[in-house]
This record gives C-alpha cells, structure tokens and sequence, in this order.
C-alpha cells in the first residue's frame, strides 16, 4: 500500500512531525516514547473495532530529513510488515510518500479488523495536514 500527499509545509516541519515523540502524539498515536534512532523499538495502543490492540515497532532506517523506516506488528498476532515514509521538497511543500508492506503477512481476518487502509487514509489525509495547518499559524 503506497498514499502520496503534497503538504503546504517544509520538509523539516513534516519531518519534524514524524520523529518528535511530542508532536506525533498530536496527530498520530499517544506513543509512549519515540526516538528516530535505528534499532529504537516503541509500542502504541489503538482501537479496532472498539478493542484495544498494542502496536509493536522498531526502527530500521533513518536519512534526516528524507526518510524513516519502522517494523510494525500486532501484539499477539502473526505477520510483520514495515512502514516507510519518505519526504521530497517540491518548492516551499513536501511530498510525502508512504509505503505499508508485507500487509499480506497478516491473517485476513486480521487485516479486515485493524482496517489498515482506512486507518493511514485519516491520519495522512486529515489528522497530519491539520497539525501542519495548526503548527503553521
């Protein structure tokens, strides 16, 4: 699963909300602790289908400014996949791309549950350019 949007925002501004713990938890998940440093695991709750599910992460590669790069699984469940974010100038904006692999790697019951799609279309689409709009005034 790859979702592209352009955010009237530099891309230190959406890096910024990326890797700073006190800023994602603004648009993203309430996470604990956060540190853009490879190897750095994290875990977040959310809710699916009005039960609780832990997220469980670890980062595996970061280029500042330009891209980051964390596993993500489900806490008691099969699979693994990685999410990677990746951020191009375009002028005074940022295209950001973000790619969810190995989806397939969850049960399909699993899958139709967490709503994956639907959960990454908010949050790019609604909850990130919100903060930025906020951050920006």
């Amino acid at each position: 699963m790859t979702i592209e949007r352009i955010y009237d925002s530099p891309v230190t501004d959406v890096w910024q909300a990326i890797t700073r713990v006190d800023l994602l938890r603004q648009w993203y998940f309430q996470i604990p602790e956060f540190r853009a440093e490879v190897g750095f695991a994290f875990s977040f709750a959310g809710t699916c289908e009005t039960k609780p599910n832990v997220h469980l992460c670890e980062v595996t590669e970061v280029v500042p400014g330009k891209k980051l790069a964390y596993t993500w699984r489900y806490e008691g469940e099969e699979g693994l996949s990685l999410v990677t974010y990746e951020l191009f100038p375009e002028g005074e904006n940022t295209r950001l791309r973000l790619t969810h692999e190995g989806l397939e790697s969850f049960s399909a019951e699993v899958r139709k549950a967490k709503n994956v799609e639907s959960g990454w279309a908010f949050l790019l689409n609604t909850a990130l350019p919100e903060f930025l709009q906020k951050q920006a005034v």
